[in-house]
């Protein structure tokens, strides 16, 4: 177990926002935190304090007046970073060799791979090739939708058929590296874990796992290690004293 770090970039702007407000429409979203550093200043602290494995998500869609300022954020980070951080948001096979290629270590893939509320398997098996799975990380956010947990795609706003459970793990692990997991109705509410999702993520423990969503104490993340044996990776982001919150980074430091 280990704490994984993050930098979201919203409207060219390191921010932290309420997952689930996020819309295309307009470039909104609920911010609990907009930062005054860019996102080259938080590479360059993770760098120093020897987190590795942590990602940057770029929340403005391609083609929207902002994306291109999120790039221009997220490519300082990495150049500041080479080799020590995933990067995910709006990745496809036209797109993707090049954040390889900025010093990025994974893309982060989901609303490529599924789309219509399917799994394109055709386009996951491409970007494994592409790519390699070494340096593939599928996202696999969920939220609860009547009758279970099911994979959001789209910035979270769309809710596909494909449920998050052992068959899909299993059947996704052969063509990436790691999963990363949002728990995206409690994801920037810091109002405590997601039990059930990082319950089934340790006793389905198929590949490396990152989980985030509403950890607001080191009593979430103690549980976390207790529910997850040890095998499950977390990121905070709005509880943490770095974006506004009272989590302490030193302390996560050390864990």
């Amino acid at each position: 177990m280990k704490f994984r770090p993050c930098i979201d970039i919203h409207n060219g702007s390191v921010k932290q926002i309420i997952g689930g407000s996020l819309t295309d429409s307009g470039n909104q979203a609920v911010d609990n935190f907009i930062s005054g550093q860019n996102a080259a200043f938080y590479a360059k602290k993770y760098r120093e304090d020897g987190l590795s494995g942590g990602h940057i998500i770029l929340l403005n869609p391609k083609g929207t007046e902002f994306y291109e300022a999120d790039v221009r954020q997220a490519k300082s980070a990495l150049e500041e970073y080479p080799g020590g951080m995933q990067i995910g948001g709006g990745m496809d096979e036209g797109n993707a060799e090049k954040f390889l290629a900025m010093g990025a270590s994974h893309i982060i893939v989901t609303s490529y791979v599924f789309r219509d509320g399917m799994i394109y398997m055709e386009r996951l098996k491409r970007m494994a090739s592409l790519l390699g799975k070494e340096h593939l990380v599928l996202d696999l956010s969920c939220r609860y939708a009547g009758d279970d947990y099911y994979i959001v795609t789209d910035r979270w706003q769309k809710v596909t058929k494909v449920k998050m459970n052992r068959q899909t793990l299993e059947m996704l692990a052969e063509f990436c590296d790691e999963f990363l997991i949002h728990a995206v109705d409690v994801e920037g509410k810091a109002s405590g874990v997601e039990k059930e999702v990082v319950r089934r993520l340790g006793e389905r423990r198929v590949l490396p796992v990152t989980y985030a969503g509403g950890i607001h104490s080191l009593e979430d993340i103690d549980w976390i290690r207790e529910a997850g044996n040890g095998f499950i990776d977390f990121t905070v982001g709005s509880a943490l004293d770095l974006f506004g919150g009272t989590l302490p980074y030193q302390e996560l430091l050390q864990i």
